[in-house]
């Protein structure tokens, strides 16, 4: 697909301010971050991490993006398939965080993207964490040729490890929303996913905008480790924030951050969409240089991927 400068921009975007959302985090899991306190990428957490690394929610990501990168469908057969095991193989390096859910399936090394289905649908208790949609803007830029193959991969591969139907309808609205970033940079893209969506789907998710539109707080959707509470919380952190320029990028990620909770997977979560927004180049210069982590990368070998997905983009699919 051919893209212009901008779009290019924002194509790395999506996977570089995933991770600067995600190594910003990091430091502050589980905490509340008082309003005076500085946010930065200072490292700790529950890793613990170094300052700019990024966690398993990156790391996930770019297990998709590899596979996306070579050109294979990623939202079934082979390609599917590869991003299973792209997962076992980032779970055999015994990574220092992992979900609880995410741990329960790849425990297992199922063999198959059908295999960990399956085992994913096997697992008693609730099944709502926010572990597949930390995870899935890299398949807003696989997708960039056909939105409707877009939503189907991102309900696919979340249901990988999260089946439950609040994870899968927040992976294809997120990146759905992406997607749209990307090619028309703005925005609009999660309202109009709900546009084209069930009344039962546009409903509840509507509302759920809504509520975090409205919220003075964040911490209202306290509850961040469930799905629903941390896109809630990302949707908050971006339309609280003064998006009138690119600086729109770090002030929404610092306030993510500050909504506390699961600070790391609350940012990343917002930053692929501010990314697909805002390009690469909103990320600071400083951020980009301490970024690293699994399998060995740093922000350059994050925009070669994104650019590398983006250009295969509908290869084979």
């Amino acid at each position: 697909m051919k893209l212009d400068a901008l779009q290019k921009d924002r194509v790395a975007g999506v996977l570089v301010a995933t991770a600067a959302g995600d190594a910003l985090g990091a430091g502050y899991e589980f905490t509340y971050p008082r309003p005076d306190m500085a946010i930065d990428m200072i490292g700790g957490g529950l890793g613990p991490f170094a300052p700019g690394e990024w966690t398993d929610d990156t790391s996930m990501a770019l297990a998709i993006a590899e596979v996306s990168a070579s050109g294979r469908p990623i939202g079934h057969g082979e390609g599917l398939d590869a991003v299973a095991a792209q997962f076992v193989r980032w779970y055999d390096t015994h990574p220092k965080d992992i979900g609880n859910q995410t741990r329960a399936v790849l425990s297992a090394r199922p063999t198959s993207a059908a295999a960990m289905r399956r085992h994913a649908l096997e697992l008693p208790g609730r099944k709502a964490g926010n572990g597949s949609l930390m995870r899935t803007a890299p398949v807003g830029i696989a997708y960039l040729h056909d939105a409707g193959a877009c939503v189907a991969a991102a309900g696919d591969i979340s249901a990988l490890t999260h089946n439950d139907p609040q994870a899968i309808e927040a992976c294809r609205l997120w990146s759905y929303a992406i997607r749209h970033a990307v090619l028309h940079g703005n925005f609009d893209g999660a309202r109009l996913y709900l546009d084209g969506a069930s009344d039962e789907v546009a409903d509840f998710w509507g509302g759920l905008l809504d509520e975090a539109e409205k919220a003075d707080t964040a911490r209202v959707f306290d509850k961040n480790g469930w799905v629903v509470h941390a896109l809630q919380v990302a949707w908050w952190a971006i339309t609280h924030t003064d998006a009138s320029g690119p600086g729109h990028l770090v002030d929404a990620l610092e306030a993510a951050v500050r909504a506390g909770g699961d600070t790391d997977t609350t940012a990343a979560i917002a930053g692929g969409l501010l990314g697909a927004r805002w390009g690469a180049s909103a990320v600071p210069e400083r951020w980009q240089q301490m970024l690293h982590g699994w399998p060995g990368y740093r922000a350059a070998d994050l925009t070669d991927l994104a650019s590398k997905t983006a250009a295969r983009a509908g290869q084979g699919m």
